[in-house]
């Protein structure tokens, strides 16, 4: 059995090449001793680009490619990277991928409904699925979901984006209850209006109005909180869902 001090201790982010997941890895990088595993599914331009990122801030990382939609694939990346480095634990996970399909439920195609929700829920699932007994076996783990206030209070034109991210709300909220005892926290992060490729093409001068901070927020604002959950600081704070919105929901 290899001496404590010599297991090399990891986070894993999925979707962590853009955005709000590039920004949780500098953070982590920032705060934290953890070997980082950024994952991607198609841009490995930008998850290269995020490493670079990271290491310039004296972090620890690599990246890691597979589709959180695809069951086995998942099960197969992460069994093989097990088994080329048995020296190490994952102890942090952040569900970060995510994608959206916006439109009226009515004209709302099958796909559209299944690919965002596959996404988010399933990839939650696939991810968090795999690590599980081995973070009930070592008797620590920092589970953390990123969700929306579209899972929270509904957006209209989101009604696919809605029912993904508020099923993964109450699964969070589920796990939590079922894992507290091993010292593994579960929970979620909401982001609101943040600047991000995915917000891109929204108008931010009307949509500021609604927000009582008047702005859009910034990926690295998201990013503290997540790495304040990923951290032996949080101990006492599972099954909770923290909004960060300007107050858009409060």
């Amino acid at each position: 059995m290899a001496d404590s001090k010599e297991i090399k201790k990891c986070a894993l982010i999925t979707g962590g090449s853009r955005g709000i997941g590039r920004a949780v890895c500098i953070q982590l990088a920032t705060d934290h001793d953890y070997h980082l595993l950024i994952n991607y599914n198609s841009n490995k331009d930008a998850a290269l680009e995020t490493l670079k990122f990271v290491e310039e801030v004296g972090g620890s990382a690599e990246i890691i490619q597979f589709d959180v939609v695809d069951a086995k694939g998942v099960k197969a990346t992460l069994s093989k990277w097990e088994d080329d480095n048995a020296d190490a634990i994952v102890e942090v996970i952040v569900n970060n991928a995510g994608i959206t399909k916006d439109g009226l439920f009515m004209w709302m195609k099958p796909e559209d409904w299944s690919d965002v929700i596959n996404t988010s829920l399933n990839g939650f699932f696939n991810v968090t699925n795999h690590f599980i007994q081995k973070l009930l076996v070592n008797k620590y783990g920092r589970i953390i979901n990123m969700v929306s206030v579209s899972g929270l209070k509904g957006t209209p034109g989101q009604t696919n984006y809605s029912a993904a991210k508020g099923a993964v709300i109450a699964a969070t909220k589920a796990l939590a209850q079922e894992i507290a005892k091993r010292n593994i926290t579960v929970n979620a992060v909401a982001p609101g209006f943040i600047k991000t490729d995915m917000t891109r093409e929204l108008n931010e001068k009307e949509l500021k109005r609604m927000i009582p901070a008047n702005r859009f927020g910034e990926a690295e604002e998201v990013a503290h909180v997540v790495s304040f959950l990923a951290s032996k600081k949080s101990s006492y704070i599972t099954g909770e869902t923290i909004n960060i919105n300007g107050g858009i929901y409060s």
